[in-house]
């Protein structure tokens, strides 16, 4: 759907997705660290695709389990209870990916 709105020919929205991709390409933090962020926040925000999109995003980039529960522990503790919902439907995604073959 990128490669759609794309080919649009509307310059906010294309400086819009250049400064996302800017904004995750390696730095003084690495792409995992700025994955798991992306991924707390989106918690945070209650925002399904978001988070759907940094776990797959955060797997590609070698994030485990155990990271990833730590990561969705410091979403919980700012995002507060409201974020449960989209703790368990993150988790059944994570479910999911690990159970599909590589």
């Amino acid at each position: 759907m990128n490669e759609r709105i794309l080919e649009h020919d509307n310059q906010v929205v294309r400086r819009f997705f250049a400064l996302d991709t800017q904004t995750y390409r390696e730095g003084a933090l690495n792409l995992k660290t700025k994955e798991l962020l992306g991924l707390v926040a989106s918690l945070v925000l209650r925002c399904d695709d978001c988070i759907s999109y940094h776990i797959a995003q955060c797997r590609e980039a070698g994030v485990n389990r155990d990271e990833f529960f730590e990561a969705f522990s410091v979403g919980l503790v700012v995002g507060g209870s409201i974020v449960i919902p989209h703790l368990r439907r993150a988790v059944d995604f994570l479910d999911q990916l690990e159970t599909m073959p590589a």
